[in-house]
């Protein structure tokens, strides 16, 4: 005949004195073996899975998910009789943590001792009332233990796991350790947390096969067209260019007003880009050694006697650089038509492979992004790149006061090969004079 035993939630250790029901892993009705997991519960310091130590059919279930119990109180009530493989009436005969199934109630008192008891090794003396039959725990003093090495090959064991406490179960579930390995060193073959520790610590000593790291997910663009061709200009650029940049700030406000007056009379308008072409290319007649490139395997600097300009332009297809024939021999107005040209062919995207090639200096007006500096890459195999950033009202003394002005900064990136610091800042400090009084182009013309 089946005899109904009740399970009580137990002492889970370190002082603890209530958890709450997370999750019941059985159903009224269910059959369950000894040492089973029935019910995952929270303390104050973890989450615990807590093994029944009785088999048989689980006839009821006290408390809700999500409800407080105090140590003690019932968890469940299994029925255990002749019908099934269980132990005698009186429990497995382990012990959890905290409580026992064949021990009176009165006996199975957990002692708390101090660290000073521990110390002089009497713990666990106290009176003639309070002592009672060792009971073997799982989490013993770590000098009462001698590891036994885990043997990985060895088979699993066909009968029911020696209870352990619910925290070293639970430190072998999430280390993904089978108990059933581990010979425990405990009395009666109990499984200590020592021993789980040793089986973790001799897992991780073994080599094991290298896992590809996970691959990034994401939106991916082919390096192709256009975007491609510049990726690989670019990289090039970057791998054999020393390049360095130098950099001024400038008085615009005569550029645009000589700009303002030039377009005031008949005839084409003139753009702010042409009138810095002109600009660069008087710039380059005073300091030819930047209209050059290398020749790396001839290891020679060459020198270039026409000005093929480059501007950069923004596109939705991407990044091009449209090249100005002969820029040296243009004025400001067929400079001002050819940039219109290469610009509407540039967002068209009719350019021809000639418009787009030999270069021999880059003009870069980042300033259109609103945007003051930059240090950009050469356009390889050129030489150096002027940079040019926004024009906007900025205080600067001018004629020995504070005034408002139209102030730009200029930026030359170069090729450390073909010149030094001071060719390249005598080109650049010649263009921003230029800016800054349009009049010294005249002169130079």
């Amino acid at each position: 005949m089946a005899q109904v035993l009740e399970f009580k939630l137990p002492d889970l250790g370190e002082g603890l004195t209530e958890a709450v029901i997370v999750t019941w892993l059985v159903q009224v009705g269910e059959v369950v073996a000894i040492d089973q997991p029935v019910v995952e519960v929270e303390t104050a310091k973890a989450m615990v899975e807590v093994p029944c130590p009785y088999g048989g059919v689980v006839t009821a279930r006290f408390g809700e998910e999500g409800t407080e119990l105090p140590v003690g109180a019932p968890l469940l009530t299994v029925a255990v009789g002749e019908a099934t493989t269980l132990p005698e009436p009186e429990g497995s005969g382990n012990v959890l943590v905290g409580y026992g199934t064949g021990t009176p109630p009165a006996r199975r008192r957990r002692v708390r001792t101090s660290a000073t008891e521990r110390a002089n090794g009497t713990a666990g003396r106290g009176t003639e009332a309070e002592r009672a039959p060792q009971v073997a725990v799982a989490e013993p003093a770590a000098h009462a233990h001698v590891p036994t090495p885990p043997v990985s090959p060895a088979p699993l064991t066909d009968g029911p796991v020696p209870v352990i406490s619910p925290l070293v179960r639970r430190l072998a579930r999430e280390n993904g350790l089978d108990l059933r390995r581990l010979e425990g060193s405990g009395p009666e073959g109990l499984i200590l947390r020592a021993d789980v520790e040793d089986a973790l610590r001799a897992d991780a000593a073994r080599p094991t096969a290298k896992t590809a790291p996970p691959k990034p997910t994401g939106t991916r663009t082919p390096l192709k067209g256009i975007r491609g061709a510049v990726a690989d200009k670019l990289s090039r650029s970057r791998r054999e260019i020393p390049d360095a940049t130098c950099w001024v700030d400038a008085d615009a406000t005569e550029l645009m007003r000589a700009r303002t007056a030039m377009n005031a009379a008949a005839g084409p308008k003139i753009s702010l880009l042409a009138l810095l072409a002109r600009i660069c290319t008087a710039a380059l007649a005073r300091h030819p050694e930047l209209n050059s490139y290398v020749d790396v395997e001839a290891r020679e600097i060459v020198q270039l006697d026409h000005v093929h300009l480059g501007f950069a332009a923004q596109t939705d297809r991407g990044l091009v650089v449209p090249v100005v024939r002969d820029a040296h021999v243009r004025d400001a107005e067929s400079l001002t038509a050819e940039f219109a040209r290469l610009t509407e062919a540039a967002h068209n995207g009719t350019l021809t492979p000639a418009e787009l090639t030999g270069g021999t200096f880059t003009l870069n007006n980042y300033g259109v992004f609103g945007v003051d500096g930059s240090t950009p890459i050469i356009n390889h195999p050129e030489a150096a790149m002027l940079g040019v950033g926004r024009i906007t009202p900025k205080p600067w003394v001018h004629e020995g006061e504070l005034a408002v002005r139209q102030v730009v900064q200029l930026s030359l990136t170069f090729d450390h090969r073909v010149c030094d610091g001071g060719t390249a800042g005598g080109f650049l400090r010649y263009v921003a004079d230029c800016v800054e009084n349009p009049t010294v182009l005249l002169r130079t013309l």
